[in-house]
């Protein structure tokens, strides 16, 4: 019985100590752990050059959009083309039955044969006229008379030559023609259809897109800001000096071709408090169509200003922070004032770094300040290769 308490009482003080050397162990790990410096990737910031891309949402139209319209009545014969068909200048688009002008045309054949036959008549007359007076066998007042006829078939003649030109140009009218290269619209009306000058819809529209136009709205205070550059140069010398600007399609790729701006509106419009602005862009190989959408890109270039990562921000009760590492490697987190437009995945700071600063790069969010970390310094140029 004794040997049985005793066996016991050890085994019960043997956990007991076993115990207490695990709390000490933890308790031991855990402070290594607290006492641990973790390593964070950082940054030397210094001035570099970048280019900030301003966009704009824009409306693409052709430069030329024209309307096509019957200038005769009648009927739609045959349609050559189909709606989205590239055409030339002076390609058939619509046949018009309207056999009236063709009548016409007739008409002012069959007059013109019947003037001279009358002006032959008349110069026979004259001719028949003009010795008799000579010696004096008639009176002059034949030969007046006889020239008279034959002044007056003379202008008969002219008469006629003239319908014929303008049934002829009627009979032009039947056969509707592209006035220029582009694209066609859509075609409201089909065979048969009956229309005239008066219609209110056109035949078709055809867009002349070798040249496009891009449609955008300028912010007032922006174009305030760019009319204020340099005083005394013009308007349109600024817009010329403007460097080159980019278009992003409505699939997200930029356009081969880079396009340049060539008016502003000169009317600020009350209800959106901006102005309209217009680039031309090439589009010799047709990609843009009138009335597409795209976006208006607008490049401004920068010298020696700091760029910061936008990994390595976070934001803050409406504010914009970066995690700095002192000498010490202890951290604080300081607040930073940025442009509003990127350049692409970085930030352009205006205030709260300055060159020579060290920055983290990641997981900012998670430092605490006064937090001591082990830097880590990255190449620049790894960081800004994009």
């Amino acid at each position: 019985m004794k040997t049985s308490l005793k066996i016991g009482i050890l085994f019960i003080s043997g956990l007991a100590v076993a115990s207490c050397g695990n709390g000490k162990n933890e308790a031991a790990q855990q402070a290594a752990m607290a006492n641990q410096v973790k390593e964070y990737k950082v940054l030397e910031l210094q001035p570099r050059s970048t280019t900030l891309n301003t966009e704009y949402p824009a409306s693409m139209q052709g430069q030329q959009n024209i309307e096509i319209r019957p200038r005769i009545d009648g009927y739609v014969e045959k349609i050559y083309v189909d709606e989205g068909a590239v055409v030339k200048a002076g390609q058939p688009l619509f046949k018009i039955n309207a056999p009236q002008y063709e009548q016409d045309v007739r008409t002012a054949v069959a007059s013109i044969k019947s003037a001279e036959a009358q002006l032959s008549t008349a110069k026979l007359a004259v001719n028949k006229v003009k010795p008799l007076v000579e010696k004096d066998i008639i009176s002059k007042y034949e030969l007046e008379t006889a020239q008279y006829t034959y002044e007056s078939a003379q202008a008969t003649l002219a008469q006629a030559k003239a319908a014929l030109v303008n049934a002829q140009t009627n009979l032009g009218y039947t056969l509707v023609s592209s006035p220029v290269n582009g694209v066609v619209g859509s075609i409201p009306f089909r065979l048969g259809s009956l229309v005239s000058s008066t219609t209110t819809d056109p035949l078709t529209t055809v867009s002349s897109i070798g040249n496009v136009y891009a449609y955008f709205a300028m912010n007032e205070k922006v174009l305030l800001e760019f009319t204020k550059q340099d005083p005394s140069v013009s308007l349109d010398k600024k817009l010329e000096r403007m460097p080159k600007v980019n278009l992003v399609l409505s699939d997200g790729t930029i356009y081969s071709e880079q396009g340049k701006i060539e008016t502003v509106n000169g009317l600020i419009n009350t209800a959106t408090g901006s102005a309209n602005i217009r680039a031309k862009f090439p589009n010799q190989k047709g990609i843009i169509r009138s009335g597409s959408s795209a976006t208006v890109r607008i490049p401004k270039a920068l010298k020696d200003v700091i760029l910061i990562p936008q990994s390595a921000t976070f934001e803050l009760q409406d504010k914009r922070f970066v995690v700095v590492v002192g000498k010490d490697g202890v951290t604080k987190s300081t607040a930073v004032t940025v442009m509003a437009n990127t350049s692409g995945n970085f930030f352009v700071a205006d205030s709260g770094v300055k060159a020579g600063d060290i920055i983290v790069l990641e997981g900012v969010a998670t430092i605490k300040d006064g937090s001591k970390i082990k830097a880590n310094p990255e190449n620049p140029e790894t960081v800004y290769k994009d």
